[in-house]
């Protein structure tokens, strides 16, 4: 039976904004208090989605939460009206409300970890969501990341989803941000890696990704632990501000693009990935010299956080934010390796500003999910691109979201009003009911 992959990607919330939220993400803070544009950056995580359908591929989408989170503010002792909560947190805590408005979760790649059916022992595909403990605004996602999951990987015959690991330091999750998975088909038992980076050379808010929540993983989806590994991120590396694995290294398949400072110990890395393909004439890892491409390049044009995917079984697609197109030293090097021996064919350069100046790029908007024809079967279809749903995803955008949006307007009532009224029609759009809590009060 045939496997593909599916990219969901996160579709970018109407709430988007520059609060600067995330400490060790220099996009965030440096664009600190910058005016967003909600609609641009929808728009722009949208056409990329219709990039890699336009590919061939099967592209699915995850629905934005709704923000702010009026259940937070309500534990934290606000009472009264969801206008009222907001008028009174905007004059006595502004930076919370911030914190509750943030639309992160469209960076699907931390939502969850997922691993397909070929690699556990049960025959089943194995959701965990992410706990997200490092941060506050973004461990807010979990309720609705588990939710949204359950209803687009329903069938409890194929899939399986685990509750987040406890919100402790000891089990920082991320997500699928900081896995690795080789395989020469996607139905193949694949060789896992996962690389975490909690340290005591690292300060606590530097790491968000720790052994244990991978070990616990690795136990809870029933992998197997001849062909998955753990692996330490470069402390130097994180420090600099490359908080997840996939802002230093992207991986599809057969092919393996990494920093050379991404880890300590990349080539016992590079020789356990080449034992698994049975040597090294199946296996191609493109190694980047720091001579060549220095970590604050990297870091400026994100080019490790590139989606590579395939289009054939011969032909894969680097897809890299445009950034890296407007960099000569980048661009000269992405050029070598597609004329290079290996898979790796063409390039595409999409833009995603609005993200990439919140510390995201192509990578970080998608989760990866393997799917058998039997399990894309029983997912939810709602949420699959068709030509058809993009039109109506695009008419929805330009119907519901502000094209400028700065702090302070976090503070208006109407902006929780009007994503409540364009999520409530999302919902619709993408058959998803009862998605959102304040599908069943008044607002």
């Amino acid at each position: 039976m045939k496997t593909i992959e599916v990219n969901f990607d996160g579709l970018v919330g109407p709430s988007h904004n520059f609060s600067g939220l995330s400490s060790g993400n220099r996009a965030s803070q440096f664009n600190k208090g910058r005016i967003s544009n909600p609609k641009l950056a929808a728009l722009q995580g949208l056409e990329k989605m219709k990039l890699l359908m336009d590919s061939g591929l099967t592209q699915g989408i995850l629905p934005p939460q709704v923000r702010p989170d009026i259940s937070m503010l309500r534990r934290c002792g606000f009472t009264g009206s969801e206008r009222y909560i907001i008028d009174k947190v905007s004059k006595v805590e502004p930076h919370l409300l911030s914190l509750c408005y943030s639309s992160s979760s469209m960076w699907a790649a931390n939502s969850a970890t997922i691993s397909p059916s070929s690699d556990t022992s049960d025959g089943k595909l194995h959701i965990t969501a992410a706990n997200l403990t490092s941060k506050f605004h973004r461990s807010l996602e979990v309720e609705g990341t588990e939710l949204a999951l359950k209803k687009i990987f329903k069938d409890s015959d194929k899939f399986v989803h685990h509750p987040a690991l406890p919100p402790a330091e000891l089990f920082k999750d991320e997500g699928a941000a900081n896995q690795l998975r080789f395989c020469n088909e996607y139905g193949d038992a694949g060789f896992n890696v996962f690389v975490h980076n909690q340290c005591a050379t690292l300060a606590e808010n530097e790491s968000r990704q720790s052994r244990q929540a991978h070990e616990s993983i690795v136990r809870l989806h029933q992998l197997n632990s001849d062909t998955t590994i753990h692996l330490m991120q470069n402390p130097e590396v994180v420090s600099k501000g490359f908080f997840h694995n996939d802002t230093i290294a992207v991986n599809n398949k057969n092919v393996f693009l990494y920093h050379e400072m991404a880890y300590i110990h990349h080539d016992e890395l590079t020789a356990k990935i080449a034992e698994y393909f049975g040597g090294r004439s199946n296996f191609y890892p493109i190694c980047v010299p720091s001579e060549v491409i220095s970590l604050d390049l990297a870091l400026k044009t994100y080019m490790f956080n590139s989606q590579l995917i395939s289009i054939n079984s011969e032909h894969m697609v680097l897809i890299a934010p445009i950034e890296c197109s407007m960099e000569p030293t980048v661009k000269q090097f992405l050029d070598s390796i597609i004329t290079s021996d290996n898979p790796v064919k063409s390039i595409h350069y999409v833009d995603l500003r609005q993200s990439m100046l919140n510390g995201g790029g192509p990578a970080c908007l998608r989760l990866r999910v393997q799917l058998t024809e039997r399990e894309l079967a029983a997912v939810h279809s709602g949420v699959i691109l068709t030509p058809e749903l993009y039109a109506q995803l695009r008419q929805w955008i330009e119907k519901y979201y502000r094209d400028q949006l700065r702090v302070e307007d976090l503070a208006d009532p109407n902006l929780y009003v009007e994503s409540c009224e364009a999520l409530d029609n999302l919902s619709q759009i993408l058959d998803l009911n009862s998605l959102y809590f304040f599908q069943q009060s008044e607002i």
